[in-house]
């Protein structure tokens, strides 16, 4: 586990930790996280948290061992990253771990060199300013196919078996 350790610090007398061990996160907090507190992904399925993690390079941050946020990249790791899923508990804010966290991710060795990153926030610009995020060029233009109703109509179909 030591060598999925990418950073660490001392603070107050706590030990902090980002890693990338996928077998060390806690999928039912990220799960909780994600279907019940956040405004992205809402009511998602617990197996579609497990498979975004699997098909993803993934970021836990420790406290004293106890994971208290989390962030995940969907890469090729030479061109391109997108970051998602990126949380720190209501508990544990205000300390800069969500700054520290991207920034970790950010200087991470299979992906410090890409050229494009992408997101997208509805309330932390200012967090990913600070990390070097910027508003689109007013060239580009942000597209999606986004299918609001995918988890319940999944959810029904789940119920009606």
């Amino acid at each position: 586990m030591t060598d999925t350790i990418i950073a660490a610090r001392l603070t107050g007398g706590r030990t902090y930790q980002i890693d990338t061990d996928k077998d060390r996160l806690d999928l039912s907090l990220i799960h909780d996280f994600l279907a019940n507190c956040s405004h992205w992904a809402r009511g998602v399925p617990r197996d579609v948290v497990a498979r975004s993690i699997e098909h993803s390079l993934a970021f836990g941050l420790y406290r004293d061992g106890a994971q208290i946020g989390f962030a995940r990249v969907v890469s090729d790791q030479a061109t391109f990253a997108y970051l998602a899923d990126v949380f720190v508990l209501e508990t544990a804010r205000g300390a800069g771990l969500g700054q520290w966290l991207i920034e970790t991710i950010l200087a991470h060795p299979p992906l410090a060199e890409l050229r494009r990153w992408m997101l997208v926030t509805r309330d932390a610009a200012s967090l990913y300013r600070r990390c070097g995020f910027t508003d689109l060029r007013s060239d580009l233009r942000y597209m999606e196919r986004l299918d609001i109703g995918v988890y319940e109509r999944r959810a029904q179909g789940a119920a009606s078996d």
